[in-house]
């Protein structure tokens, strides 16, 4: 099927707990010939099951560049999709993708450019089978580490409204913001979020709040070699990114930018990430911000993982919490923090990690606070270990800049780029944040009855769609378009309790290319599942 591999890999729940410290088992989620790195990922607002990652990838054979489009519509557990974005002009993808999925279920990619300079916007409404020609958000020269955010609250006046922010590289390298009013179609003209700032800004981190606020963070950067990430910057708007009040330095930090030459070498950052805790609990709306530093307490004489937090919208900030709870000053090294609040305010950070390992080697950490970052409990998340090194046709020195933590519901997904297969590749592994498997297909009834995805996904012409049944019941299964209009009524019957199987075919029916989604009906409830045509 064109250019789609699938995956198929077991369902993985691990509760966070002393009792059970085993690692999740992790998966590749594309796994190909192509490096994979730096991943991002996003989630539907309304359907949990519809994730969308991203990541650079390079084709070391013929240099060619782009960025991974990866898909999965029930949960993380497969996922389909291509290491190229094809969207026009396919020689202009320059990587560091940033990746939103609107309400309306389009993929909304921004990338930088490759022969052009500046940041460029795609959209795809059929799960990345085919995308929009780019447009032009930002011709300027800009720095490769931006990101992305939407606005994900109903009752927001900017709800739906996309933004990403990035740095220019043109004096006197203010942190810029587009954003996009209609789902990525079209993007305002860039504008500075921090005019005149003292140092060049590094990074850009945006994160959405619940009443139409938006928050950015991002390093100032010292003048002379090493170039150290001095402090964190903030700003907040409040009408939607078009006005900015900023703070050019809210803390000191010292970040680690520069190399690690026990791990071959690989050139590494301590850029600030920013996120918001919506979980309408005690700490709803504190805001954090987290970087990898050393130097500076209370980070040691290596590299430390870094939180500050504002219980005020950013007005202040607390003084920096050591995340990694290894003894101070040992030599060992923790880089590229990845920051998730979950849906009960919980603060959840994955890095990479040494201290069980050779000084050459890392593997992935989760560390995790419920009292809003005060104490934390750490566990590994990787089932493998990896040695760091530069990836070829990379710039000098590169592994990457960043790694990926997703909040879905109870659960977090992780994702983060190691050569353990021999190449470098994007991985997942799925972190379960209570002690109960719950069927999130039925809260209300969670024994009654479980719809499976279908298989093949993506299909053609006929696909097999698998549920079962705890009791009798009377059923209807039915196809749906994109626009909820029933296709085809499968089964309308009761049925005895066990496992049924029905294959869906198109033979016979005259059905275009695209997505369908397949609807299970029992006593009331349903749960639905998205499924690809492709012809």
């Amino acid at each position: 099927m064109r250019n789609y591999r699938f995956l198929v890999c077991a369902s993985l729940v691990v509760a966070i707990s002393h009792a059970q410290q085993s690692p999740p088992v992790n998966v590749r989620i594309f796994p190909s010939a192509v490096t994979q790195t730096e991943p991002v990922a996003a989630v539907h607002p309304e359907n949990p099951d519809i994730m969308f990652t991203s990541a650079v990838t390079i084709n070391t054979s013929n240099g060619f560049k782009s960025e991974g489009v990866y898909i999965t519509t029930n949960g993380g557990l497969n996922w389909f999709g291509s290491d190229s974005c094809r969207g026009e002009s396919i020689v202009n993808h320059g990587g560091d993708p940033a990746v939103m999925i609107h309400s309306s279920g389009r993929l909304i990619l921004a990338h930088i450019g490759s022969l052009f300079p500046g940041w460029y916007g795609h959209y795809s409404t059929n799960f990345g089978l085919s995308w929009t020609n780019a447009f032009t958000i930002s011709s300027q020269l800009t720095e490769d580490k931006g990101s992305a955010t939407m606005d994900e609250t109903g009752t927001s006046p900017y709800y739906g409204r996309a933004y990403l922010t990035w740095v220019a590289l043109v004096q006197p390298y203010p942190v810029l913001v587009s954003y996009s009013t209609n789902a990525g179609t079209s993007w305002s003209t860039a504008a500075q979020i921090n005019p005149t700032p003292p140092s060049r800004c590094s990074g850009g981190s945006v994160v959405a709040g619940r009443d139409g606020q938006v928050y950015a963070t991002w390093a100032g950067v010292t003048s002379v070699a090493p170039f150290i990430e001095d402090f964190a910057g903030f700003a907040v708007s409040t009408n939607g990114g078009t006005l900015w009040s900023f703070t050019q330095n809210a803390f000191d930090m010292n970040g680690i930018a520069g190399t690690l030459p026990a791990k071959s070498n690989i050139k590494v950052n301590g850029l600030p990430q920013i996120e918001i805790d919506r979980s309408g609990g005690s700490r709803d709306g504190w805001l954090y911000i987290v970087a990898a530093e050393r130097g500076l307490s209370p980070a040691g004489t290596d590299p430390d993982i870094i939180l500050h937090r504002s219980s005020n919208g950013g007005q202040t900030w607390s003084g920096g919490i050591r995340v990694n709870q290894d003894p101070l000053n040992n030599g060992r090294t923790q880089y590229f923090p990845a920051l998730a609040i979950d849906q009960s305010g919980g603060v959840n950070i994955i890095y990479y990690d040494d201290r069980n390992t050779s000084l050459d080697s890392s593997e992935i950490m989760l560390a995790r606070s419920t009292d809003g970052g005060t104490t934390w409990e750490e566990r590994v998340i990787s089932d493998h270990r990896f040695k760091p090194k530069p990836i070829i046709g990379g710039s000098s020195n590169y592994q990457g800049d960043h790694i990926s933590l997703l909040p879905v519901g109870t659960k977090l997904h992780a994702f983060w780029m190691d050569d353990f297969s021999g190449l470098y590749q994007v991985w997942q592994a799925i972190i379960n944040l209570t002690t109960d498997v719950v069927d999130e297909d039925s809260p209300s009834h969670p024994q009654e009855f479980k719809l499976l995805q279908n298989y093949p996904n993506p299909f053609n012409p006929s696909t097999t769609i698998e549920y079962t049944l705890s009791r009798w019941s009377f059923i209807h299964l039915r196809v749906l378009d994109i626009y909820g209009k029933e296709v085809a009524l499968l089964v309308s019957e009761r049925q005895s309790p066990g496992n049924h199987r029905v294959v869906f075919g198109t033979e016979k029916r005259q059905l275009a290319s695209g997505t369908y989604f397949y609807q299970l009906s029992v006593d009331g409830y349903r749960s639905t599942k998205v499924m690809l045509l492709l012809k």
